[in-house]
């Protein structure tokens, strides 16, 4: 791994500027030999939907990749959990199994015989086919996160981690910045060899689900997925040690020492700063010390975001109710599309958000409406 990031404008979505731009992009930052090797490329897919929407890794990037990979003398195998993993998943609507069936990659359904591995804190199971592949790609999307902010590499890692097992890590993790150090613990267990960011399209506002699409004209490529997120976040306007994550990673000295140690190539910074973007606000409790206060001063969570139910949005599928990983969502018995959350028992790690495709769960403060 080394320190190199590089940045191409891209304002479409046209397969062979891809693939020109990846390949460019990959030299320049000493992207791993493949030749031989099997690879699996990760992409971001939160659910199944149209790539208009920006919620998952757009299907021309992924395409591009495994023309890229293929062209190389590369094995490719395709591969992700959703927030909602049902069965025989392939990733259709979103256009991703299709680059399977046209490039020849193969699909992987990551919930069959996944293996255990242990984390500095107990132990997690993931897809099995990260130990069958010589080589692992992964491809965020640049997005909002209503948890840590902004989604990027290391997040994107956490797809490895199949069906509702990624739910029970929020009721392990319960704030955000816990949750951003399994996601860097995560990451440093089997860290990609490399990150490809389709930032031709990003999403704004409540990501990583609801959120709305935005024009950010970019394709990121680095070994190093601190590096990556480090100026992602910024071009997003957010200051990098606000996302969990990336302070996590930074405190420790993985990946990077500093920002300043990172090999930029690509267009001037400031030209690519994304002002006006619509980030997601910063949190009450976002300080390590006042989480520790307001964990006990009960009164207070009514400051902070929380889940609000838009019962005539609602269409009794359930999914929130599902993916909660405290069991703090259920529907009244005599109605399903009347979802209750108990506030006492939520952990605000927002998971009923970003599986809801109905627009009937918001992120605001209650009490003040925002």
């Amino acid at each position: 791994m080394n320190n190199k990031l590089a940045i191409r404008k891209c304002k479409e979505y046209e397969l062979h500027e891809v693939f020109d731009i990846i390949s460019e992009i990959y030299k320049k930052t000493d992207g791993p030999d493949v030749m031989g090797k099997l690879v699996l490329l990760k992409p971001n897919i939160l659910t199944d939907d149209d790539p208009a929407k920006c919620i998952s890794t757009h299907p021309v990037v992924v395409e591009a990749m495994v023309r890229f990979l293929q062209a190389n003398g590369a094995t490719v195998f395709v591969g992700d959990s959703p927030a909602v993993h049902t069965q025989k998943f392939r990733g259709e609507k979103s256009g991703i199994y299709k680059v399977c069936e046209t490039t020849g990659a193969t699909w992987v359904d990551f919930t069959l015989n996944p293996i255990e591995k242990k984390l500095n804190k107990g132990k997690i199971k993931i897809a099995s086919i990260i130990d069958r592949v010589d080589l692992i790609i992964s491809i965020p999307k640049f997005k909002n996160h209503e948890l840590v902010y902004f989604t990027g590499a290391i997040k994107n890692t956490l797809g490895l981690v199949p069906g509702f097992s990624k739910g029970k890590q929020h009721a392990l993790h319960q704030d955000r910045n816990g949750f951003g150090e399994f996601l860097v613990d995560l990451t440093e267990l089997r860290t990609p060899d490399y990150f490809l960011m389709d930032g031709i399209m990003g999403m704004e506002g409540p990501g990583p689900g609801r959120g709305y699409p935005i024009e950010i004209g970019l394709l990121l490529g680095s070994t190093n997925p601190l590096a990556m997120d480090m100026i992602a976040s910024r071009i997003a306007g957010y200051d990098p040690m606000v996302v969990p994550t990336n302070r996590t990673a930074l405190f420790r000295k993985l990946w990077l020492q500093s920002e300043e140690d990172i090999e930029y190539d690509g267009p001037e910074i400031s030209t690519i700063l994304k002002n006006g973007f619509n980030k997601v606000p910063i949190s009450t409790n976002n300080n390590i010390a006042l989480q520790f206060v307001m964990k006990r001063i009960r009164f207070l969570r009514k400051f902070d975001r929380r889940p609000v139910f838009i019962h005539e949005n609602c269409t009794g599928c359930q999914k929130c109710v599902n993916i909660c990983p405290v069991k703090a969502i259920e529907p009244l018995p005599t109605k399903k599309t009347q979802i209750v959350l108990t506030d006492s028992k939520c952990i605000r790690c927002f998971c009923c958000s970003e599986v809801c495709t109905d627009n009937a769960v918001e992120i605001k403060r209650k009490v003040f409406g925002v």
